[in-house]
């Protein structure tokens, strides 16, 4: 059952009508875009060589979990440094706001039953938009202390909802208080509303995906020493727990930060930071980078939408950028 129509579609005036504000960049009049880069023969077959990277939309301050809602023909996306979630329709291009305050929101995804499910910082919550507008939160702390600032979320097919928080405050900036509780990825189960520890003591977990089999969970090490990592773990106990963590990828001078999977198992990665690094990074499922795709700006996070889920829809800094590509996400969320 998808979100009311009505609750969506009524939310705040349009912003930006389609082609404005997107002075300063301008999409490659050469094609295949040189901006997709090939860096293994495996990834040539992911690049449509007749689609070149657009700026669909400009204006946020801080562009972050960006998620698709297909009945809808719409992404909504954290503006989190402007406390609101945005929404930009792609049949008209327009961007507007869905919510403001936001709680000063960061990660999004989208839960079985069609519903938004978001972090956010300022409440330290993870709080559900029900059918009819109205918020539920699902999950405020653990063991009797807050959770920190939660960062992302997923959603497994069982119901479950696994997100992470990171022990990154205090930051008035972004609404983040001072830590509780350790870096920790979570599990909220989705018939008793337990929360329970999915990986223990990660430094600076932040984004998370799973693999399209949902057999291995996906974390980035924000805090790792001396470079991100990508850590990989085997989902165990009937979908409830994790076992047998291990690097997947070191990001070297990269700065991975939320990702998403297609069908064939790939990562694709929003990245940063600098120019010549700015940009989504794919890869393999064997841990190789295979591909890049250049942007002027960081990529926070990124979402798979579109009528067939094959374009790439990036959040990144002050704009979204999209990209059709010869592949689809994987899962539902």
């Amino acid at each position: 059952m998808p979100l009311d129509r009505r609750t969506f579609l009524t939310a705040a005036s349009v912003l930006a009508a389609p082609g404005a504000a997107l002075a300063g960049w301008e999409p490659s009049q050469r094609l295949p875009d040189p901006a997709v880069e090939v860096l293994d023969p495996s990834f040539a077959r992911y690049r449509l060589g007749l689609a070149a990277v657009e700026r669909v939309a400009t204006g946020l301050r801080w562009a972050e979990g960006p998620v698709w809602f297909g009945d809808m023909g719409m992404l909504l996306v954290s503006d989190v440094t402007n406390d609101r979630i945005m929404r930009w329709e792609a049949e008209t291009g327009r961007l507007s706001v869905f919510r403001k305050p936001a709680g000063y929101a960061n990660g999004n995804t989208r839960d079985r039953q069609g519903r938004l499910v978001t972090c956010q910082h300022a409440t330290r919550s993870l709080v559900r938009t029900e059918h009819d507008g109205s918020l539920t939160t699902l999950a405020a702390g653990f063991e009797g202390k807050r959770f920190n600032s939660p960062n992302d979320v997923v959603c497994r097919s069982d119901g479950s909802i696994w997100f992470t928080d990171p022990a990154f405050g205090p930051n008035p900036y972004e609404a983040m208080a001072a830590p509780e509780l350790p870096g920790n990825v979570y599990r909220l189960d989705p018939v008793s509303g337990a929360v329970t520890v999915a990986v223990a003591g990660v430094a600076g977990p932040n984004g998370l995906c799973f693999s399209p089999d949902e057999l291995t969970l996906y974390v980035i090490e924000a805090r790792a020493e001396p470079n991100r990592l990508i850590r990989a773990y085997d989902v165990t106990d009937a979908g409830r727990a994790t076992a047998n963590g291990r690097v997947f990828f070191d990001c070297g001078k990269g700065t991975a930060d939320g990702f998403r999977a297609d069908v064939d198992g790939n990562l694709w990665c929003g990245w940063g930071m600098g120019e010549g690094e700015d940009g989504v990074v794919v890869l393999s499922p064997a841990g190789r980078m295979i591909g890049r795709i250049r942007l002027p700006e960081r990529c926070a996070n990124l979402s798979f939408g579109g009528a067939n889920r094959n374009r790439l829809l990036m959040a990144a800094t002050h704009s979204i950028y999209a990209l059709y590509v010869n592949t689809r996400g994987a899962g539902f969320c």
